[in-house]
């Protein structure tokens, strides 16, 4: 691949220049930092997250002490995010770090995907930003400018044809002055898929590396990447079970391990409004249907309906649970919008 040499120096120079520079986490080759980061990053705008990477570092600021957390504590502090499995996987790889490797991050790629949460991409990224080693990554903005640059036509849905890919990464990487190329290349790459080499209208004319791009050339750049596999989707509608004391405390329930909204607390669920009411069979209480939402996850649509029912002190209560108040919410992980219901009611 003659164009190599040439498409990693254009990268590492572009970034230095038209980069982003600025970020939190490009101040520093400390791995629990980038970790973090990368960690947070997935799924998840640059915007977003930093609000979120700040007050993780001021409560937890090495891995020592996000080890030392509890589950519950890290899934408060993540709370609003989205896609909970990257927390409690964090949270599982803290614990692995200082429990197997005593307290240091492994320094190669292929060791640090063996933990919880870290796949290829993001354990490359990690080495390669921190430590410098000749590793890719293909997160989905590196994906996007590689497949253009190359002309990759194949079907990534395809696990042969992504494992080729990955192949033509590696060939592509720096192969002089890595301790300064890698960084550069790695974060070149992933700013060019954010601010230039975007999923619709790619402001070619700016690229780096416009002159190699087989997609610019061919003139449909936004054909690529190529995935026939699509996600799908289906509905779903909750009924969720709004108990609330005399003192205003409301019952919450932590969910099951596994599934959406995994381990955190949320009112009580029901997949209908009659079992919800079945559940109350035996409490004269009045029921208050509050108005419906809808609440859109990657595969799924919530259609949730909570039903209001003022709890009498005598009853025994009809589901598992404990009593939570407003000064309680903080500390628990909750969903989003369960968190924002309650927080418009009281």
């Amino acid at each position: 691949m003659s164009d190599t040499p040439e498409i990693a120096t254009d990268v590492v120079r572009w970034q230095a220049v038209h980069g982003r520079n600025h970020l939190p986490w490009q101040q520093t080759r400390d791995p629990y930092r980038v970790w973090l980061s990368e960690i947070m990053l997935q799924q998840t705008q640059v915007v977003t997250v930093l609000g979120y990477y700040e007050r993780f570092l001021a409560r937890f600021p090495d891995v020592q002490s996000l080890a030392a957390a509890t589950e519950g504590e890290v899934l408060a502090l993540w709370s609003g995010l989205g896609y909970y499995s990257r927390a409690r996987n964090l949270h599982r790889c803290a614990q692995q770090v200082v429990d197997l490797h005593g307290g240091e991050f492994p320094r190669t790629a292929e060791v640090l995907a063996q933990l919880p949460g870290i796949g290829r991409s993001t354990a490359g990224a990690v080495t390669a930003f921190c430590f410098s080693e000749r590793v890719p990554i293909l997160d989905a903005n590196v994906r996007r400018v590689l497949t253009r640059v190359l002309g990759f036509t194949a079907d990534l849905a395809i696990a042969k044809n992504e494992r080729l890919l990955w192949d033509q990464a590696c060939a592509l990487l720096p192969v002089s002055d890595l301790q300064h190329a890698m960084p550069r290349y790695t974060q070149g790459l992933m700013d060019l898929g954010a601010t230039v080499c975007t999923p619709k209208k790619p402001t070619c004319m700016v690229c780096p590396l416009n002159r190699q791009c087989k997609a610019r050339r061919d003139g449909d750049p936004e054909r690529y990447p190529v995935r026939t596999r699509k996600l799908s989707r289906r509905a779903e509608s909750w009924w969720l079970m709004l108990l609330q004391d005399g003192n205003g405390r409301v019952l919450l329930q932590q969910r099951p391990s596994s599934g959406i909204w995994a381990g955190l607390h949320c009112l009580p669920v029901f997949e209908e409004r009659a079992a919800l009411q079945t559940a109350l069979a035996s409490r004269p209480a009045p029921l208050q249907d509050l108005e419906g939402f809808l609440h859109v996850l990657t595969h799924r649509d919530l259609h949730l309906h909570p039903v209001q029912i003022p709890w009498q002190a005598e009853w025994d209560l009809p589901v598992d649970g404990a009593w939570f108040g407003a000064s309680d919410w903080d500390r628990l992980g909750m969903p989003t919008p369960i968190r924002k219901l309650l927080l418009d009611l009281s």
